[in-house]
């Protein structure tokens, strides 16, 4: 699209016209994307780590403290995380956590944290989750928030869990 403001007068319609789209974009997306549920039994959950980023030209590491999240999204029915393994970009297994299965009551959340000096994974590192639960419930939130500081500058970002096994009993 190519668009010339001629002048102070247009520029003010254009801009005007560019929020009215955007409020409607947004408006439109919430009230009108119906979506469905999703109800499991039980799932295995890839979620994607970098326990450090390259930064600068010369591609500096720079660490990151790691915290994988998994909130329960079920009001009434509890689920059973099985096994929540840590591995690096080789896809080696570095730790292992859930040793004994985790019970996350509706809405609880629990999480696992490991800090700067302990994320060892790097670029490529994983979170695999397992989970199960009794009867179909509503699908966990599982997310890694991955923080670091060094020298006054910050970096934060999360990275959502993809499913990559569905349980069916």
């Amino acid at each position: 699209m190519r668009c010339i403001v001629s002048n102070k007068k247009n520029h003010n319609l254009f801009a005007q016209l560019m929020r009215v789209s955007i409020l409607a974009q947004v408006f439109f997306t919430n009230c009108f994307s119906f979506q469905h549920e999703e109800l499991s039994k039980g799932q295995i959950v890839y979620v994607s780590v970098d326990s450090h980023v390259l930064t600068s030209p010369r591609g500096v590491p720079f660490s990151l403290g790691v915290t994988l999240v998994i909130r329960n999204t079920d009001m009434s029915n509890s689920l059973k995380v099985t096994t929540a393994d840590f591995f690096d970009g080789e896809g080696k297994l570095l730790k292992r956590f859930a040793e004994t299965a985790m019970d996350l009551g509706p809405l609880q959340t629990k999480y696992v944290h490991l800090p700067e000096k302990e994320a060892l994974g790097g670029l490529g590192a994983n979170f695999i989750v397992r989970w199960t639960a009794e009867r179909e419930i509503n699908t966990p939130i599982i997310e890694c928030l991955m923080i670091g500081t060094k020298s006054g500058q910050g970096i934060s970002f999360v990275s959502s869990g993809k499913v990559i096994k569905e349980h069916t009993r």
